[in-house]
């Protein structure tokens, strides 16, 4: 059964394949983009079942604007994609305010704004789905990548507390944690201006590994938005979706490190509590 689709970030990478996607197989597709005429080629093969909006992640009245115009136009939408977002690279030293500032507005405050624009709708609606793409970055970090993991840990922590408010309104979430995955995200760096200082450091050898292709990318767009459409049409899916096999074997290990970490301070924690009888 065709359903309703609202997609951020549609013009390129994970969205736009999303949105080509879901068009052929028969579903209605609301794409939003900062550029909104980027996605005007997509119109003349689906003018009945794509409606595209301007949305602009890192400004609060276009996020507000766009989903109240596209609840006012569609009487139910069924799942939220919030994919929009890039990704800044360069060591903590070396970034300027002005990129913190931009990296946090629009992949932190701007996701958070558009779930929260979303939930009054959804709740209305008696329920929906929200699909919130992050990144094996989410639960993983790779060195010169701090302000982009920050986003990402912290997009996660909100989903993971805003789903349980609202379970019992039926509306559930999917938060994607791609590995890394062959789309035009490393050419749409935001890269700071790099230091000498960090040149033989474990920053310098990623910068390196970018610039010379040797970064491995072993994920396929076509098939990741295909798992994530999966997922998203499934009756029981998982909270958080690891695509690919560098997101699964990374996010794994972290886990694995973490918990035994954790289980080795077993006695520290426990001394901590109240010796009240």
């Amino acid at each position: 059964m065709p359903k309703t689709w609202f997609i951020t970030g549609a013009t390129s990478g994970l969205g736009l394949e999303m949105a080509q996607q879901l068009l052929a197989r028969g579903h209605r597709v609301i794409a939003t983009a900062r550029r909104p005429e980027a996605l005007e080629l997509l119109r003349p093969d689906h003018p009945d079942r794509l409606d595209v909006l301007q949305l602009n992640l890192a400004e609060t009245d276009s996020i507000t604007s766009a989903v109240e115009s596209a609840f006012q136009r569609y009487a139910r939408i069924d799942v939220i994609v919030s994919n929009a977002g890039y990704g800044l690279f360069g060591a903590a030293e070396e970034v300027s305010k002005a990129q913190i500032d931009r990296q946090i507005a629009t992949n932190l405050a701007g996701s958070i704004h558009l779930i929260c624009a979303a939930l009054p709708f959804l709740r209305r609606q008696r329920g929906g789905r929200i699909v919130q793409v992050s990144s094996e970055g989410g639960q993983i970090a790779y060195p010169g990548f701090s302000l982009y993991h920050a986003t990402k840990w912290g997009i996660e922590g909100f989903v993971e507390s805003v789903a349980q408010e609202v379970t019992p309104f039926g509306i559930d979430f999917i938060i994607a944690e791609p590995g890394p995955t062959g789309t035009n995200f490393g050419a749409n760096l935001d890269r700071a201006e790099p230091l000498a200082a960090y040149e033989e450091t474990p920053a310098g050898a990623v910068r390196r590994a970018i610039s010379d292709g040797s970064f491995a990318i072993k994920g396929d767009a076509a098939r990741t938005v295909a798992a994530m459409i999966a997922a998203a049409e499934s009756d029981a899916p998982p909270l958080r979706l690891a695509l690919g096999s560098t997101a699964y074997a990374s996010i794994s290990q972290a886990l694995f490190a973490r918990l035994t970490a954790l289980e080795a301070q077993r006695r520290v924690a426990d001394s901590a509590d109240r010796q009240d009888p």
